[in-house]
């Protein structure tokens, strides 16, 4: 009996100690994925085999023996097939209703001439109503395979324009964003004609400009806040259309690996938008938004209630974005000298400096983080120089300001070393590098270009993070092209070969890092998002290709196959 006794307790103890060892906090997984590369991005183990989940948070990173241990009847499988997965990619500096609104109305992201502008207005007009505005985005005449004979300071004239548009105002923004291109039935509609008639010819707008001809006549290009006298007649978005963009919008980030976005500037409306989505269970992307800093109102009704942080981690509102100059492709980028390719220019400051100081200042304050677009390198430079002396007025409240940079595009060479000593964040899209750098050699100069354009690595190396991403609407939401530029310093048409300035290209890692953890970091989120580790939320992105071994001319091949976001399935490509 006593024999007997002793085996079943000690075939007890086995069995219990095989049940422990199998599943020692008898967990198991929501969704079980293995069998192919998986990149963590963290430091302590760059690949692991599988990854459990259970709803929407990392239950297990690491071997699929292991893995398997989590594993039940109800537990969803998926099976790689020699696919690599990624964490959720985060899209660093967006604008989220931009995007959607880029799928609603004339997009001119692939227009290559004047022709093609022409051409695509009027064929909106054959079924546009008499009167009814005609809007688009994405034109840049730097980019064009020609220019029409007719230019002034580089720039298209309206007159082919509004001959096939008589009836219709059209208002058709830079790829930038920072200035548009209007027809005469728009101009009109604003008054500016007869400024011309009367003799007066008062265009002056403090922090923009609009182009005239030699007879002081408008051109229809409207460059940085001038183009509030076009703007403010165009009839006003309905609750439809944004419900539809945002719709869209959310589908645009799926289908592009997309799990979060840091949304560059909304007002009022927009924020009462998400609400509502959230509320209606349509926040399928993690907002992290910044505040427009245009709504001095609407700062001052923020700081005096704080930030808003989302337990759910669906919506977060603890940034203040300020725009203080313009883009380099519309010649609004604020810079120390002349531009190279029109000399007597040296671009706009869009916010008084005092404005900026000033919100650097309610920003520690208040607890919210400061987010200030700079492309020029005098924009950077003053912004630094605000952000030092708020830095220097409240020392107490700088441990953890992670305040940005949006764009950084063009530094002065002494301005370089600044990021890393007052810890401000540079987010660099870069995408743009590959589109704008074949012509921002005409705007600033090699020597400009070379010693301070783009300045990835040198940033890297001091030892400050990069937030990456696309800045769409003014460039394709598509995180590929975005990690090909980085590491390749190339054209998306593959040129130069070696690529420009190639001292300052990403590695894959650190690429990769910039649109993952590096840009968690920039939302003060790096320990629920960003890397593939227990406890974070389950958003992945998984590719046909290993993008990170791939030969670098085989990279804009890789397509995102699958994007899951918390734990659930979200895309899949057909």
């Amino acid at each position: 009996m006593k024999s007997r006794f002793l085996i079943l307790i000690t075939t007890a103890l086995m069995v219990f100690s095989l049940l422990a060892c199998s599943n020692p906090k008898s967990e198991f997984a929501t969704l079980l994925i293995y069998g192919g590369t998986i990149y963590t991005v963290e430091s302590t183990s760059e690949t692991v085999e599988a990854v459990a989940t259970k709803n929407n948070k990392i239950l297990f990173a690491g071997s699929s023996a292991e893995a398997e241990t989590y594993k039940n009847e109800q537990t969803k499988v998926i099976d790689l097939k020699g696919k690599t997965m990624t964490p959720g990619l985060i899209e660093g500096h967006g604008h989220f209703m931009g995007l959607g609104y880029n799928e609603l109305n004339l997009d001119l992201m692939n227009t290559t001439s004047y022709q093609d502008i022409v051409d695509a207005v009027a064929a909106r007009v054959k079924t546009a109503k008499p009167g009814e505005w005609i809007t688009g985005r994405g034109w840049h005449q730097s980019k064009w395979d020609s220019m029409p004979s007719e230019t002034v300071h580089g720039f298209q004239t309206h007159h082919l324009l509004s001959e096939v548009s008589p009836d219709n105002p059209v208002y058709l923004r830079h790829a930038s964003g920072h200035a548009g291109f209007a027809n005469s039935k728009a101009m009109e509609i604003a008054g500016l004609q007869a400024l011309v008639l009367d003799g007066t010819k008062t265009y002056d707008v403090e922090g923009g400009e609009v182009l005239v001809d030699a007879l002081g006549r408008p051109t229809g290009v409207f460059n940085e806040r001038a183009q509030s006298l076009i703007t403010q007649h165009i009839p006003g978005k309905t609750p439809e259309t944004d419900i539809k963009a945002f719709e869209l919008a959310v589908e645009a980030c799926h289908k592009n690996g997309i799990t979060s976005f840091h949304d560059a500037g909304i007002g009022k409306e927009t924020i009462l938008l998400f609400e509502k989505m959230k509320a209606k269970g349509k926040m399928n992307t993690r907002i992290y938004a910044m505040l427009t800093g245009w709504d001095e109102d609407l700062l001052n009704e923020w700081f005096a209630k704080g930030p808003m942080v989302d337990t759910e981690h669906l919506m977060t509102i603890r940034s203040v974005k300020l725009n203080c100059d313009g883009a380099l492709g519309s010649r609004g980028a604020w810079l120390l000298e002349p531009y190279s390719d029109r000399p007597d220019h040296f671009g706009h400051e869009t916010l008084p400096m005092e404005f900026v100081k000033k919100t650097a200042l309610n920003g520690l304050k208040n607890g919210f983080q400061v987010c200030a677009h700079a492309i020029g390198d005098r924009a950077n430079r003053e912004i630094l120089d605000r952000y030092e002396a708020a830095f220097k007025e409240l020392p107490h409240l700088t441990s953890d300001h992670r305040y940005r940079i949006e764009h950084a595009q063009h530094l002065h060479p002494d301005d370089i070393p600044r990021f890393a000593e007052l810890k401000v964040i540079p987010a660099m899209q870069a995408v743009h590098m590959s589109s704008d750098r074949p012509w921002a050699i005409d705007r600033l100069g090699k020597k400009r270009i070379k010693e301070g354009a783009y300045m990835w690595q040198d940033l890297l190396k001091s030892g400050v993070p990069i937030i990456n991403g696309t800045d769409v609407p003014v460039e394709p939401i598509n995180p590929i092209a975005s990690f090909y530029a980085s590491v390749s310093r190339k054209t998306l048409k593959g040129m130069p070969k070696g690529g420009y300035e190639p001292e300052q290209k990403m590695t894959r890692a650190q690429a990769l890092k910039s649109y993952t953890l590096d840009a968690a970091y920039g939302a003060f989120e790096e320990d629920i998002k960003g890397s593939i580790q227990v406890g974070k939320l389950a958003d992945f992105t998984i590719y046909n290709q290993d993008l990170m071994t791939v030969e670098e001319d085989e990279i804009l091949d890789t397509k995102v196959v699958m994007t899951i976001f918390g734990g659930k399935v979200v895309y899949t490509k057909k």
